[in-house]
């Protein structure tokens, strides 16, 4: 036993311990390096920008009806090509018309749709707002049971909608005229600044 210990303390066996230590050293430090490396990078990179945008689309004249309007408003909005990821929120400035979101493949859905708002909404002489004609006040009840709004997201430079979605544009009136809607954007933008295609 005795020959066992001093053999542990020979200066053989003290360089060893010696030079192990000095290697567990340089590797704490490299490992702390490191971290101090990676938290300043995270520290330095700069955040992802949320940028927004405004813009007014003003549609011309439609019938009385619902009608698909997706690509009208796409064709209106070449900036949303910009935007990585975000919300687009779609907003009619009046009170007859209206905004939703239903199937843009069938020509006979827009066409029920407005048939089941006439029968919810009908015309007639029982009610008290008639300032502008029998269409008037059917008009006003059917925009809110619809609404004037839509919130959709936005995905490499599309409107992230289903494949049978479109955005529908709800003419309730007769003679409407032009109906004007507020597009306003928040997202971020590509990171390369470039701009994706709508319709590829």
């Amino acid at each position: 036993m005795q020959s066992l210990a001093r053999a542990r303390t020979t200066p053989a066996a003290a360089a060893l311990r010696h030079r192990g230590t000095q290697r567990c050293q340089r590797n704490l430090l490299h490992v702390s390096t490191q971290a101090a490396a990676s938290q300043q990078a995270a520290a330095t990179e700069a955040p992802a920008q949320t940028h927004w945008f405004q813009k007014t689309i003003t549609l011309p004249n439609h019938k009385r009806g619902c009608h698909v309007v997706t690509r009208k408003l796409l064709a209106e909005l070449p900036e949303l090509g910009e935007y990585e990821v975000g919300l687009a929120n779609l907003f009619i400035l009046h009170t007859s018309a209206s905004l939703t979101i239903n199937e843009n493949a069938s020509p006979d859905v827009p066409l029920d749709l407005n048939d089941a708002l006439d029968k919810l909404a009908p015309e007639g002489n029982h009610y008290r707002h008639l300032d502008e004609g029998l269409d008037d006040m059917p008009a006003h009840v059917k925009s809110s049971l619809m609404g004037p709004s839509l919130t959709i997201p936005i995905t490499k430079g599309r409107f992230a909608l289903g494949t049978w979605q479109g955005i529908y544009l709800n003419e309730h009136r007769n003679y409407g005229g032009s109906r004007s809607i507020i597009v306003t954007i928040q997202g971020q933008k590509r990171p390369d600044g470039r701009r994706y295609g709508q319709f590829s």
